[in-house]
This record gives structure tokens, sequence and C-alpha cells, in this order.
């Protein structure tokens, strides 16, 4: 197999294998880094989890997920922020310092995008100042419009940078991820003014396959299988002087029927086949 140094294996795309087994499928296939879950990771134990990462020599490219802050209760608001706060902390001991965001859909009831987008603000300004006390930046992460409503009112990078851009780069930027952001024409732009502000803290790849199932939360394609052009994408966000981990994270019912293991091995041959490393 060609080059994986860049390569990153986002552990929902092998959610079947139990960590210590995704570690050594790592190890196993020469992959560097994994970006983790904090349901995972809280099921298995953050320190132990940090622990066997630290001592097979992986990195930890991200955490996955915070966010979901567009709650308008003011005791709800309150809970998210606390979880954050243990998100970041949780980030620290993993030895990361991307923490991605899905910022949360409208709350019951509501119709006010606007409203919702202002309390993403709200919460990232309390967050950021301790994110960067703990050496963690927070990634918002764009997602496609069908999950506006309620997952995330944040949809393209735009939005994303436009809320980024209030707080410092250190504190707060984006993530770059193929499968949410492919359809819009403004993005590449979109990318080169984010990593012209240094604000580019991860980049993942999914592909777009039809029809998408019902739900379509798992309708994220192995990547070759789908309409992305992977190279291209690889090509803005280097362009725009991104040089990290690139993690591949699939949400997809058929992959997660199969052997872990093969489908790692699967997803590090597509990954250099579809890029230019």
């Amino acid at each position: 197999m060609s080059d994986l140094s860049r390569f990153s294996i986002n552990q929902m795309t092998v959610k079947q294998l139990s960590m210590p087994e995704l570690v050594d499928a790592c190890l196993e296939l020469g992959v560097p880094g994994v970006g983790l879950w904090r349901e995972p990771v809280q099921s298995y134990g953050v320190a132990e989890t940090a622990k066997l990462i630290r001592g097979a020599g992986l990195t930890v490219t991200t955490l996955c997920r915070g966010g979901f802050f567009t709650a308008i209760d003011p005791a709800e608001r309150a809970a998210a922020l606390d979880d954050n706060r243990r998100a970041i902390d949780e980030a620290a001991t993993l030895g990361t310092d991307t923490l991605v965001l899905v910022s949360g859909g409208l709350p019951a009831g509501s119709k006010d995008l606007h409203g919702a987008r202002e309390r993403i603000a709200d919460a990232l300004g309390e967050l950021g100042p301790y994110a960067e006390q703990h050496g963690v930046k927070l990634a918002i992460e764009p997602l496609h419009p069908m999950y506006a409503s309620d997952r995330c009112v944040v949809s393209t990078l735009t939005q994303a940078l436009d809320l980024a851009e209030r707080f410092p780069a250190h504190q707060v930027g984006v993530t770059v991820d193929t499968y949410h952001i492919w359809w819009d024409d403004n993005a590449p732009a979109q990318i080169a003014r984010a990593g012209a502000g240094g604000r580019i803290h991860t980049f993942q790849l999914a592909d777009w396959t039809t029809p998408l199932p019902e739900g379509v939360l798992n309708g994220r394609g192995q990547i070759g299988d789908g309409s992305i052009d992977m190279r291209e994408w690889q090509g803005y966000v280097e362009a725009a002087g991104y040089t990290g981990a690139i993690e591949v994270e699939l949400f997809n019912d058929e992959l997660w029927a199969r052997d872990g293991r093969e489908v790692l091995a699967e997803t590090a041959q597509r990954f250099v086949q579809n890029l230019t490393l």
C-alpha cells in the first residue's frame, strides 16, 4: 500500500471494532491516525483510551463531537455548555487539539434560523477561551442543508466562517468535510478564505452516493463510490495551506455490517487510490 502518512480513520467508519481492535487494526495496516467519538471513548474510559492510543504510538486527529448549542431554555443551554467543557477536557486528555462541533438544529417549534445561529455564537464566546486554556481548537462543521432542521443550522462554509471569524483562529475554526459541501459553488472560495485565516482545523472525506437511505444519516459513501472528486477537494484545501491529517468518516450501514478490519483495509486502499499524496 502506498503512502498513508496523512491518513486518519474516523472511528465511526469502523464502529463495529472495539477500541483495542481498532488500535490493533491500525497498527497492522500502518494507519497513523484516528478520529475518535466521545461515546465509545467514554464507554472504554477516557484515561484508558488515552493510554491505549499513546502506547500504540497513534495520533488522535480529532474528537467528535461537541456542539448542540441552539436550545432556548436556559437550563438546557447551561447543560450543553457544561457538556462541551467536558468534551474539551476529554480532547485534551486524549491528546488531540481539535474538537469537532455539530452546532445543533432548530429547537422544537422554532423557525428562527438567525436566532439559532446567534445562540451558537454566544456559546462559542463562552467556550473559546476555555478551549484555548486546554490547548484545544473548536472546529465548526457545516452539515448539508438536509440536516438544518434537526441537526445543524450551519449549512455552508460561509455560515461557519461568519461565526468562526468573530473569535481568534486559535480558538475557533472550521471542519471541511467533502460530503457536506461538495455541492456548493462557493465552497472553494470559502476554503481559501478559511486557509488565509488559519481556520481549517480538520479535513474529512466521505462520498455522495444515491439513492440516500431512509433517514439519510447513514448515507455517507465509501470514497470512490460516488459523485465527489476527492483530488479536486484535496487540491482546494492544500492550496489554502492545509497540510494536516485527512480523515475518512463514513456513516454507512452496509460497511458496519462487514468485518471492521476488512473495511479499514478497503478504506485505506481507497484513500490511496483517490487522493494525490
